[in-house]
């Protein structure tokens, strides 16, 4: 049995072989894409992108024609980031950073038209704002979200933004897809999102990218704050010890093949 699972002509080889591609992929791909470097016969390759499409393993673009990962493979990784291993280094690094600054830090991730609160450490401060793990927050009114949308592909960031619902969190909340798309051209240039209570009032926050080693975007390191404790100029002053937090956690996300 172990034998025929890594087998390279065997089904399971090239059903993971076919997620590989997908999931190594920085744009949705056809199934003839794929196959460029697994030399299938047609029928095959067609036959075993719609089989893992049936299981959520895959999912077609809106024109039909390409693969992305699809919801059951995201939350495989998902839960690969989530790993308890993976977790004891990133808090470290998290709980580093929060000593350093003084407030509380967050790792988020993008689900759907939200960011969801992956890692965070609290502040020592009595006064600050309690957000949990698993929280989400909405992409148009958070530094993280912004700075998500901020890293698409320009059709793929239009296509989210015209789906998204602007709902008015508090009264400096963008509330329309054309300003929110001018604050993107800013901050997608300098690779900072920021929030000046956006959100909640009262909060204000800062978020830098993570990436992968091939400089593709993994998630979001951020540090929010009371106002009354740090202004968004003050918060925006640490952004050089999170870009050190930020390359430190590509290490831990994106190990290589040591």
């Amino acid at each position: 049995m172990a034998d025929n699972f890594f087998d390279k002509g065997s089904a399971m080889h090239r059903i993971l072989a076919i997620i590989e591609q997908v999931a190594n992929s920085d744009r949705p791909v056809t199934p003839t894409e794929i196959n460029e470097k697994l030399n299938l016969p047609k029928a095959t390759i067609h036959r075993l992108c719609s089989k893992l499409e049936d299981e959520n393993i895959l999912q077609r673009e809106i024109d039909g024609k390409r693969f992305m990962p699809g919801s059951r493979l995201r939350q495989i990784s998902l839960g690969v980031i989530s790993n308890e291993n993976f977790r004891t280094h990133r808090h470290a690094i998290l709980s580093k950073l929060s000593e350093e600054v003084g407030e509380t830090c967050n790792i988020t991730i993008p689900d759907g038209s939200h960011m969801r609160y992956l890692e965070r450490v609290e502040t020592h401060w009595p006064l600050r704002m309690q957000l949990m793990i698993g929280t989400k927050v909405p992409l148009h009114a958070s530094a993280s979200g912004k700075l998500f949308l901020s890293q698409l592909p320009d059709e793929q960031m239009s296509s989210l933004i015209e789906n998204l619902i602007f709902e008015q969190r508090t009264v400096n909340t963008l509330t329309n897809a054309k300003i929110l798309k001018s604050a993107l051209v800013k901050i997608r240039k300098e690779q900072v999102g920021t929030d000046n209570e956006e959100f909640i009032d009262g909060m204000v926050a800062v978020a830098v990218p993570i990436f992968d080693r091939r400089k593709r975007f993994i998630a979001t390191l951020s540090i929010h704050a009371p106002n009354t404790r740090m202004s968004i100029t003050e918060i925006t002053n640490h952004i050089p010890r999170m870009q050190k937090a930020s390359q430190d956690l590509t290490l831990i996300l994106d190990p290589g093949d040591n």
